[in-house]
């Protein structure tokens, strides 16, 4: 291969693949290198199209190389050595593709051009060829004699920080800001979240990996997700802090993955440890106006224990004091806080502010409760807590009366009505029990059908749905429980010198509880399914605790008081509200539906849910 720095494709390397579609040896392994681009990921792995120049395939990296290109070494414009592959047909298409299962890199990130051969006419080369060559078209065309790709010379190139060029750009003077943002892009981020700490564990090794995650904010309003590892995690941990605005250079850019993402941004960012970080105090004028996008209180119910976050804007209605609540996972003690908002919708929902935020902010909004002053909340999750709830995280901003068009509105409307208005919690209507999906029994009934028959339903997020049916069998044989600890119910193995060991507490306990873990079969007049079942639905479905259905089952007897109770608990008709979700079992995945609610049937409430039905029915024939 003949190029300017020794680094390029190899020209037809695809097609050399292609003819080779399985080596069975390393000697029968071609010499080829090919260029990476369009790099996005593909489950577990990434897939991509490779070049030579000439030909593209699509192409997909093994799940093994996933560090390769999460660590920035392979990435897009990437050159790469195959020192092992596959090439396979794609079912129902005449296409091929290549898994790349070994490879190096030659080249990680270069400027090249890519040129379509040109075939020229004998007599246009011989015309070009009396003309007198200057020394650099000779050097030109050593470089066009490889074909397909070819790198640039390389130019000599002076490193500078983002804050140099910022600093060149506006004469060492701060930017001029219109409403907080500039009128040009720009290298500076404005710090939204503090970092918070991965942990990951090597498989196979006992070491620990340190990540943070890190969200920003551009000038334009655009959020970015940094991440950190090991190294540059230690670097700048302890740099960052909220609410200022720094230079990032050095940086990498890459396509996220959105199963982990925390923002809405096609890419992300990754430091390394030769990244570099700025304060920019100049510019402390230009941080960005928090945007939000508001989600009306009536319609929280879809996004119940969801990883979706919401933003919340109300008027205050009451503030609880501060309550201190020990964690379970570590036992340490964390201040929390419980304000009611309302909004147009005539309804409220509870939120609780955690740790600082329930000290500071929930302070000031209690000094001024009796005003019943606006607040607006980004970046919530909603629970299930009482049918619906909400609770702040790390990122979240609360503003107390924001100077924003919505909450002008919502005074307005809050003055002149809302004041007088009969307000109701946007939980109450639905069963005590109904937790996650924040709907009643009544809401988004489907038959069992629908679901079993839907593989792909709740492949992005979980979907909830409500069904009447029948438990029509217990498996009397499964493990329908398992030991917990009575603090934190967490499981408990068994502690040596006797009792047993809670992980959760870090302590040994001389008793513990049982606790449900069971799967029923459930019948409706459209078909049947499995459906997992926790400890205090299960409960319900059978008729008592799992203490004392292990204690039935310890008894001996003619008659079998075990099999009789679970006997007992089928052919009775129940309305469920369930959750379905996509595990991956051995590489495949399956449909996994979960009881978050039960209900013994109301059947006044029945008949008239049914009656409307029929009317919706007629209506639309």
């Amino acid at each position: 291969m003949m190029t300017a720095t020794g680094k390029s494709v190899t020209p037809d390397g695809i097609s050399t693949l292609l003819s080779i579609p399985k080596p069975e040896s390393p000697a029968d392994f071609p010499e080829i290198i090919l260029k990476v681009t369009n790099l996005e990921p593909k489950g577990k792995s990434y897939g991509f199209d490779a070049s030579d120049g000439k030909m593209k395939i699509k192409a997909i990296f093994s799940s093994r190389l996933s560090s390769e290109i999460l660590s920035g070494n392979i990435q897009n414009m990437s050159l790469i050595r195959v020192l092992d592959y596959t090439v396979n047909e794609i079912p129902s298409k005449s296409e091929k593709f290549l898994i790349i299962t070994k490879c190096e890199v030659v080249s990680p990130e270069h400027e090249e051009q890519i040129r379509d051969e040109v075939k020229q006419e004998d007599s246009e080369m011989g015309m070009l060829s009396k003309k007198p060559k200057l020394e650099n078209e000779v050097n030109s065309e050593n470089i066009k004699e490889a074909k397909g790709i070819f790198l640039k010379p390389k130019q000599e190139i002076v490193s500078k920080s983002a804050a140099q060029i910022i600093h060149e750009q506006h004469g060492n003077m701060a930017p001029v800001c219109e409403n907080g943002h500039d009128t040009e892009s720009s290298p500076s981020c404005f710090i939204k979240s503090l970092p918070r700490q991965l942990d990951h564990k090597s498989q196979g090794h006992k070491q620990r990996k340190y990540a943070y995650l890190q969200e920003c904010e551009r000038r334009r309003g655009t959020q970015i997700q940094a991440t950190m590892f090991n190294e540059a995690a230690k670097k700048f941990y302890d740099r960052f802090e909220l609410g200022k605005v720094y230079y990032i250079s050095k940086g990498t850019l890459r396509v996220a993955n959105k199963q982990f993402k925390t923002v809405q941004n096609d890419y992300e960012m990754t430091l390394n440890e030769n990244s570099e970080v700025e304060e920019a105090s100049d510019e402390a004028a230009c941080i960005p106006e928090t945007k939000f996008k508001f989600v009306p209180i009536d319609q929280l119910g879809p996004y119940v224990n969801s990883k979706d976050l919401v933003d919340v804007i109300g008027i205050v209605q009451s503030v609880s004091p501060t309550m201190s609540i020990r964690r379970k996972s570590n036992n340490e003690t964390v201040p929390k806080r419980d304000i009611v908002v309302a909004d147009e919708t005539k309804k409220t929902v509870v939120v609780s502010l955690w740790n600082e935020l329930a000290t500071t902010v929930g302070q000031e909004l209690q000094d001024i409760a009796d005003k019943s002053p606006v607040v607006a909340i980004k970046s919530l999750k909603v629970g299930d807590f009482q049918g619906i709830s909400l609770s702040t995280l790390g990122k979240s901003i609360v503003q107390v009366n924001p100077v924003i068009s919505e909450s002008k509105k919502l005074r307005n409307w809050y003055d002149s009505e809302g004041k007088e208005t009969s307000m109701a919690s946007v939980g109450s209507g639905l069963s005590p029990s109904t937790k996650s999906g924040g709907r009643s029994m009544y809401s988004d009934r489907v038959s069992l059908a629908h679901i079993t028959s839907n593989p792909s339903l709740g492949e992005d997020k979980p979907a909830f749905f409500s069904i009447r049916a029948y438990i029509s069998f217990i498996k009397p044989d499964q493990s329908m429980w398992y030991r917990a600890c009575k603090t934190c119910n967490k499981k408990m193995t068994d502690a040596l010198g006797g009792g047993y060991w809670c992980e959760g507490c870090q302590k040994n306990d001389a008793e513990c509880s049982l606790r449900y873990i069971m799967v029923v079969k459930v019948s409706d007049g459209s078909g049947e399914g499995w459906v997992s079942s926790f400890n205090e639905e299960a409960e319900k479905i059978i008729g008592c605790s799992a203490d004392e259905l292990d204690l039935l089952k310890s008894q001996m007897g003619e008659e079998n008081s075990y099999q009789l109770k679970l006997k007992e608990a089928t052919w009775t008709p129940h309305l469920f509200r369930v959750s379905v979700s996509q595990n991956e079992y051995n590489n495949e995945k399956r449909q996994r539906i979960t009881v978050r609610a039960t209900a013994p049937v109301d059947f006044a409430a029945e008949s008239k849910f049914l009656l409307e039905e029929i009317s919706k029915m007629r209506a639309s024939q």
